[in-house]
């Protein structure tokens, strides 16, 4: 039986795949908009609504808790400074996949992950 398995394991191991989705999420936050496969797009979208959820909440516990998860200081300073402010009025949503061609190497099915203005 499948309960409580949740999440897409994209071939490779836990120690690998999170790290890949902390540096992705990162990476979305520094520049607002990446590309990448689909699969990986549908699993980071929930990771980096919940570190906005946490932006907008403010306090030093919710940032430490970001801190553990974004690599970069930085960042997490822009997601409480800037992005918090940003979707204060807004109640989830704060980032768009938009279905892009297929990679060509591969044939893999490419999305673009972005926040929403």
């Amino acid at each position: 039986m499948k309960h409580g398995v949740a999440g897409r394991k994209l071939s490779r191991p836990s120690g690998h795949r999170i790290l890949m989705y902390r540096t992705q999420v990162t990476d979305l936050i520094k520049h607002e908009r990446i590309s990448t496969t689909e699969a990986k797009a549908k699993e980071l979208k929930g990771m980096v609504e919940k570190i906005i959820t946490l932006g907008k909440k403010g306090s030093l516990h919710h940032r430490r808790q970001a801190l553990a998860f974004v690599t970069e200081e930085q960042m997490v300073k822009k997601v409480f400074d800037e992005l918090a402010i940003r979707y204060a009025e807004r109640s989830g949503g704060y980032t768009r996949i938009i279905r892009m061609n297929n990679r060509k190497g591969d044939g893999a099915p490419m999305a673009l992950l972005e926040l929403v203005e």
